[in-house]
């Protein structure tokens, strides 16, 4: 969206309004909680005229929306041609039979399968293969006394261990990141800018190829992972369609990429805003499974989902129709006084940290268990192996993701030192 829109549309709301809007700032976008903090006390339930659609921030709303509200919100083909939009139809024919826009029983039925390759106990086996990725990406730049936190660690790490998890070669990491940050552009930004849709119609169209070519490989030579188990899994003898297989596929390397880098770029910047914390996790590594988890509620690498109104519901004193549109930002809820005492604290030994930074209930996030690992052998090794840790001067720049919150680069700087893993 061009800034002359920007501006036009600003003052078509006026510029004080309350509305998510402000996150097209790129100031608000750095520093959304002030605006989370004024919807939350003001109009914890409101009609947003800019979005059309309801924004809820309170916890207790949020958590009512991810319950009970429902998730098949994306556009039939058909209703895409009633509107004039044909073109894009071809991202809803990807987007109806990913599991994240459908309700039960369909959600079940392909959750039941996917959830299988993600369940603790599996992610438990993959602990210290996940450390010895970590080591190996930190003793690249161990002698340097710096690196970017984003494209040395945060990006590959998980771009690693999601391509090991579908079952596709960890040497097209970078392929499947580029694609994962236009698709998560899509879902996670609400100024759906038209001159980007053809990019994304490449995008899904590329990334469709690959996995289709991926399934006619993996009949022929069967490869351990997602993939795989999808195109073989039986549930009372229900097979998934290769549509089925090749949308999940994409939907879970996006959530496995996309919020895993934000977390750990997210969780570095705060640790170096709050030294204080970052010394006690230092003086005390058993705190870093509470500290991740602190990272996950302050600074929320998932912002928001949206939602559809089951029927006439009334929600902090407001009445929202059957069907109407509905924003849940969880990273408000996350920062609700009503449930975290001091919520705009950093705490890395918080206790009753129930955030909502995966979802809740049928849609939690089922790599949840995944991200937890990642995240804590990031942060145990980073406060292990890296002393004297800074930022190196200069602005911070977060993505243009309304979202998915992440930064572009973390330049940092430490004492060098020889391999220490």
């Amino acid at each position: 969206m061009s800034t002359s829109t920007n501006g036009a549309i600003s003052r078509s709301i006026g510029a004080s309004a309350l509305s998510l809007y402000h996150l097209l700032d790129p100031d608000v976008l750095a520093n959304p909680y002030p605006l989370f903090r004024r919807l939350r006390t003001e109009a914890p339930v409101q009609w947003d005229a800019f979005l059309h659609t309801w924004v809820v921030t309170r916890y207790v709303d949020v958590l009512e929306v991810l319950h009970t509200f429902s998730a098949d919100r994306t556009h039939t083909p058909e209703k895409l041609r009633s509107l004039g939009l044909s073109e894009i139809s071809p991202l809803a024919q990807l987007m109806v039979k990913q599991m994240l826009f459908m309700d039960p029983p369909a959600h079940t039925r392909l959750r039941s399968l996917a959830s299988q390759a993600f369940s603790p106990a599996r992610v438990a086996v993959l602990r210290s293969h996940i450390r010895e990725i970590v080591n190996r990406l930190l003793d690249s730049v161990q002698n340097n006394g710096q690196m970017d936190i984003i494209s040395d660690l945060g990006e590959p790490l998980p771009a690693i261990v999601t391509a090991e998890m579908l079952g596709v070669p960890p040497s097209d990491r970078q392929q499947l990141k580029a694609w994962s940050a236009d698709f998560a552009e899509m879902l996670g930004n609400f100024q759906h800018n038209p001159e980007h849709a053809p990019r994304m119609l490449r995008t899904v169209q590329d990334m469709t190829a690959y996995f289709r070519d991926t399934i006619r490989r993996q009949k022929d030579i069967p490869q351990d992972g997602l993939v795989h188990s999808l195109m073989t899994a039986e549930v009372n003898g229900d097979r998934l369609s290769e549509e089925e297989v090749v949308a999940n596929s994409i939907v879970t390397m996006v959530g496995g990429l996309e919020t895993t880098t934000n977390l750990i770029g997210n969780g570095v910047l705060t640790l170096l805003r709050n030294p204080q914390e970052l010394q006690r996790l230092r003086d005390d590594p058993s705190l870093v499974p509470s500290a991740v988890e602190e990272m996950l509620r302050y600074e929320s690498p998932s912002q928001h989902t949206g939602r559809l109104a089951p029927e006439d519901v009334e929600l902090g004193g407001k009445l929202i129709r059957k069907g109407q549109a509905v924003m849940a930002v969880m990273a408000a809820a996350n920062r609700d006084p009503e449930r975290f005492p001091d919520p705009d604290r950093f705490d890395v030994s918080r206790t009753e940290n129930r955030h909502l930074a995966f979802g809740y209930a049928a849609h939690f996030c089922f790599g949840a268990a995944l991200a937890r690992v990642e995240g804590q052998e990031v942060f145990e090794a980073i406060i292990r192996r890296l002393p004297d840790l800074q930022l190196q001067p200069g602005p911070l720049v977060w993505r243009n993701n309304l979202g998915l919150r992440g930064l572009t680069a973390l330049p940092v700087k430490f004492r060098a030192s020889h391999s220490a893993n």
